[in-house]
């Protein structure tokens, strides 16, 4: 029994230890098992973090990378709009470029202070025609201040003419200024027509102002100068527009006589007036039946100029009585929609010829008189120059003397309340 009992203390014990043993071995395996999910997890923790790294860094990427597109997005944006800009600024230089109505040219001399003021009231209205009506000052001889005054403007271009040479009057006691404006216009349109290549030009002088309409009107009248070549030349002026005189701003007329003061010409015109023009007095040259050739001018009955030049080569001659107290419009016409067909030569006559006929006729010395108490155009007849002036004088108007002659028309002033023109027509 001992030995059985030591055998089975002996079994037990092996069995026991074989237990134990197991027991080793599986805490063994335990512990390899917890080290191996340690290093997974482990590595699981470095897998994820390095990956979270890379995706923050990617996250990063892709904002920095949205910003730089939107940044781009915006740049071509701007690029677009510059291009777009750029493509305007390309469209209306191929507008400037087009072929303008005319170049104005201010024709000045020796009064800065004229000068300033007479470019200061071209630019109220043309910088928004510019390119339309390209602005240029042409100075007559080396007076530094009047050079000093245009070039303090971007928007003109300046001309000089400088001619030193004598002068040599052709009666004696002639002013030599007279000589030398007729130089200057030469010069200075030769520049204009043909240097510069214009085919048409508006001649102002240094001592107007212009009106609001003074380009449109111009434009409008461009288009009649060039389909009726009976026009010799378009001008601002109406020697009686002075504010008793005058009414209707809408309303021209064609005249045999020469206004000048503010007015176009063109570039055919002008080949034909430049090889023969005279050494003075251009405008009286002009008006001359050998030189107009027939032709007549369109001028307004209401100015688009005024001449504030009291002080110069004239010496004021008839300022105060004839030129202070001109009216010059002061409403905007809508010269675009205005149809001027009646001004042409096949339609004029008729128009012009149903205003006279029309019109009251009024005789006797007390013609004034009786012409300002009738409502509505009045016609007074004369016979001769000295009756003519002696109207002329109890009216106020300029005395010059414009005889007609045609064989069914015959020499007439034209009157009413508001108006005063010196014409013809059939009666």
């Amino acid at each position: 029994s001992i030995e059985l009992i030591k055998a089975f203390f002996f079994k037990a014990l092996i069995e026991l230890s074989m237990a134990v043993r197991n027991i080793c071995d599986v805490r063994i395996l335990l512990f390899a098992a917890a080290a191996a999910f340690i290093y997974i997890q482990m590595r699981l923790f470095a897998t994820q973090s390095e990956y979270a790294d890379r995706l923050a860094s990617a996250v990063e990427s892709e904002i920095h990378c949205t910003s730089q597109m939107r940044l781009l997005i915006d740049q071509i944006s701007m690029q677009q709009g510059r291009i777009v800009a750029l493509e305007g600024k390309g469209v209306q230089r191929l507008i400037d470029k087009q072929v303008p109505v005319a170049a104005v040219v201010v024709m000045a001399c020796s009064r800065p202070d004229y000068l300033e003021r007479t470019i200061d009231s071209i630019l109220k209205y043309q910088h928004s025609v510019a390119s339309k009506f390209p602005l240029f000052v042409s100075q007559d001889g080396a007076d530094e201040n009047v050079k000093n005054k245009a070039l303090n403007y971007n928007q003109v271009t300046y001309m000089q003419h400088l001619d030193f040479g004598p002068v040599h009057t052709e009666r004696a006691g002639e002013l030599i200024a007279y000589y030398k404006i007729a130089s200057h216009y030469k010069w200075a349109l030769d520049e204009l027509f043909y240097k510069h290549n214009f085919s048409r030009v508006i001649i102002l002088e240094d001592d107007m102002e212009i009106s609001v309409d003074f380009f449109d009107y111009f434009e409008a009248a461009a288009t009649l100068l060039e389909n009726d070549k009976t026009i010799l030349a378009v001008s601002s002026w109406n020697d009686n527009g002075q504010k008793q005189f005058v009414h209707d701003p809408n309303i021209l007329y064609r005249s045999d006589f020469f206004p000048g003061l503010g007015w176009m010409l063109t570039k055919s015109t002008w080949d034909e007036l430049s090889p023969k023009w005279p050494k003075a007095y251009w405008d009286d040259w002009l008006r001359l039946k050998e030189n107009h050739k027939g032709r007549q001018f369109i001028r307004p009955e209401v100015c688009r100029t005024y001449n504030f030049g009291e002080h110069g080569s004239s010496m004021g001659q008839f300022f105060k009585q004839y030129l202070e107290p001109i009216k010059m419009n002061d409403v905007h016409v809508d010269w675009k929609s205005m149809d001027l067909s009646y001004l042409t030569q096949e339609n004029y006559l008729r128009h012009f010829g149903n205003i006279v006929s029309n019109a009251k006729p009024v005789h006797g010395t007390d013609a004034v008189l009786k012409a300002y108490n009738i409502d509505g155009d009045v016609r007074i007849q004369y016979k001769d120059q000295p009756d003519f002036e002696h109207i002329a004088r109890q009216f106020g108007i300029f005395e010059e003397w414009k005889v007609i002659r045609c064989s069914t028309l015959c020499s007439l002033s034209i009157f009413s309340v508001w108006k005063l023109d010196n014409a013809q027509a059939p009666v």
